[in-house]
């Protein structure tokens, strides 16, 4: 069973741009996905729905250097539901989108494509924050 999703929605906050202990990046961000339709009574009717997504490695410092609040996007990429403890020894559940690619809508905006060249270091990807922001590689959000 195939487990790919694809969702076109808003940033809800600025991507969150961190790195794992081994120096992994992982960027996470909010999604508003709206939708609309007619009822039987053929009036307007709408739900949003507010979807946590996590993005690995190059694309996630790519959508942290690029993508900011209210941003529209579309995600591509599968649901996962994963299981930690917080640091208060309480259990939480949370289910996610592990993108596999992004792309900015280009339905009321335009934009413009700078290819990222991966042999020079700091070449148009974000840096590293300091230290004390460096998170360990199975640490939750």
């Amino acid at each position: 069973m195939d487990n790919v999703v694809t969702v076109i929605g808003n940033l809800t906050k600025e991507p969150e741009l961190r790195y794992t202990t081994s120096g992994r990046a992982v960027v996470s961000f909010g999604l508003a996905v709206g939708r609309k339709w007619k009822d039987k009574n053929d009036e307007w009717q709408e739900n949003t729905s507010f979807l946590n997504c996590v993005a690995w490695a190059e694309l996630g410092e790519n959508a942290a250097a690029s993508l900011e609040k209210g941003n529209r996007v579309m995600v591509t990429g599968r649901m996962e539901q994963r299981s930690y403890e917080t640091r208060e020894g309480e259990k939480r559940s949370v289910v996610e989108i592990v993108c596999d690619d992004i792309a900015p809508s280009l339905k009321w905006a335009t934009a413009s494509v700078e290819r990222v060249d991966r042999d020079k270091p700091n070449s148009g990807s974000a840096s590293a924050p300091p230290a004390k922001q460096r998170i360990p590689d199975e640490e939750p959000f």
